[in-house]
């Protein structure tokens, strides 16, 4: 017994040191970002380097378990458009035709806001994580974890992100796509409960900064058959 407690107490410090549970910090971030079946109104605006105003539109995302969202496009340029995910698998559906297109998370909509961006991924269902250490990000203590992609169909295959120490909400990240090439860097702007909006900037360019602003959200079940890119297709107007 003796033995077994000086084991233990040995044991103790290692475990302390090797830092928190990783799997634990990526839900804990996801829940500062939304989840669970919910409607999150969502403005992306572009500005110009000096900060005036460039482009911006208007979506309504809608939100299910088992990796399901919806992308309603409400500004009058895109009206009628919607972008569907599910799983892995993403389809565009235009006004007028019958027939839903296969697409990319990658594909741009406005900015540097891709498809990807705008549905909202999980990070804890999407990546294996793993704690680099702890930083400082500006004025604060921060872990930085390293995201390596579970598979091929999601935005980016690698994340460089840096979590709250504490609370563990998201600060900023390094997005990389499946060359290794960073391809934007995020920073998030919260409120106490959750993010307001992520800003993102082409890791190429210093010209335009991409704003998604959670302007509204709410809890919100929807029929099953508004994720079926069949019914979507022969079905326009979603009541």
């Amino acid at each position: 017994m003796k033995q077994c407690l000086i084991a233990w107490m040995l044991a103790a410090p290692l475990a302390h040191a090797a830092g928190p549970d990783v799997a634990t910090m990526l839900r804990n971030a996801d829940a500062f970002r939304g989840g669970g079946a919910q409607q999150i109104d969502t403005l992306v605006e572009v500005t110009n380097a000096d900060g005036s105003p460039d482009k911006e539109r208007r979506y309504t995302v809608l939100t299910a378990p088992d990796r399901r969202s919806l992308v309603v496009m409400q500004s009058p340029a895109e009206k009628g458009q919607k972008v569907l995910m599910l799983g892995d698998d993403f389809w565009l559906l235009m006004p007028g035709s019958q027939r839903p297109m296969r697409i990319t998370p990658t594909q741009k909509l406005l900015g540097d806001a891709s498809t990807g961006d705008v549905a909202t991924q999980s990070w804890s269902d999407d990546y294996e994580g793993e704690l680099v250490g702890e930083e400082r990000c500006e004025a604060v203590a921060c872990w930085h974890l390293r995201l390596k992609a579970k598979r091929r169909g999601v935005s980016y295959q690698r994340i460089e992100l840096w979590l709250g120490r504490t609370r563990h909400e998201p600060l900023t990240a390094e997005l990389y796509v499946q060359s290794e090439k960073l391809a934007k860097k995020a920073r998030f702007v919260m409120d106490r409960q959750q993010v307001t909006e992520m800003v993102l900037q082409d890791a190429l360019s210093n010209h335009k900064l991409t704003h998604l602003r959670y302007v509204g959200r709410k809890p919100r079940q929807v029929p099953d058959n508004w994720f079926n890119p069949m019914f979507l297709a022969r079905s326009p107007v979603l009541e």
